[in-house]
């Protein structure tokens, strides 16, 4: 049996394993084409896909990222119960109730009896005394009416006297007046009755007629 000739021995050059079994890989996955192609050649030097920007790398994994959170509209910030700072900054402020609506006392005695010392002074009348007192009304046959807050006022030398009544202790209630020259009023008169809302300078102005109408005023 003849002995099997070594082919490095015989000066021959072995085939090489990859040109015998199979097509070169490079033939099958490296078309001729001058644009970039994906190929399936398994690489170790492949960016992470979850690790890298995906606007740089192929291979990075699609991931959906969340819409930008979108501010609410005024309107429905308010529908929501979120005021708006604007809103805020320009809601308007409470009107401070008027002087007519301060409780009783307090509105004659600061806003009623310097108003009318004022508005007597300028007719010329410089003598006037005036206060706010509690006491039965002066009239013969009312004494049994009570004691009702009035206005008492009288000047050229407390000759001349006039009160003004508030039986209901409220100037939007009933009202009454009176006046005399050296001696104690004989009548009761109503004062201001027909006015549907009694102001500051509606009682001011009542009482000022009603002492010119005496002519008890400078410019008499």
């Amino acid at each position: 049996m003849a002995e099997e000739t070594n082919h490095n021995e015989a000066g021959e050059v072995a085939p090489s394993t990859v040109d015998k079994q199979a097509p070169t890989v490079a033939e099958q996955n490296a078309p001729s084409t001058d644009s970039p192609v994906a190929t399936d050649i398994p690489t170790s030097n492949a960016p992470d896909p979850k690790a890298v920007n995906p606007e740089t790398n192929p291979n990075a994994a699609k991931t959906k990222t969340a819409p930008p959170k979108r501010e609410k509209p005024a309107a429905d910030k308010a529908a929501d119960g979120e005021k708006p700072a604007a809103a805020a900054k320009t809601a308007k402020k409470e009107k401070p109730p008027a002087v007519e609506d301060k409780p009783f006392s307090e509105f004659i005695q600061q806003y009623y009896l310097p108003a009318v010392e004022k508005a007597v002074a300028q007719e010329g009348v410089k003598n006037l005394q005036i206060s706010f007192v509690k006491q039965q009304i002066p009239i013969k046959g009312l004494e049994q009416v009570g004691e009702c807050w009035q206005i008492v006022g009288n000047f050229s030398d407390g000759v001349r006297h006039f009160n003004l009544y508030f039986p209901d202790e409220d100037i939007q209630g009933k009202k009454a007046f009176s006046c005399n020259e050296g001696k104690h009023p004989s009548t009761l008169e109503s004062f201001l009755i027909d006015e549907r809302k009694i102001t500051l300078d509606l009682l001011v102005y009542g009482l000022m007629q009603r002492l010119n109408g005496q002519k008890w005023l400078g410019r008499n």
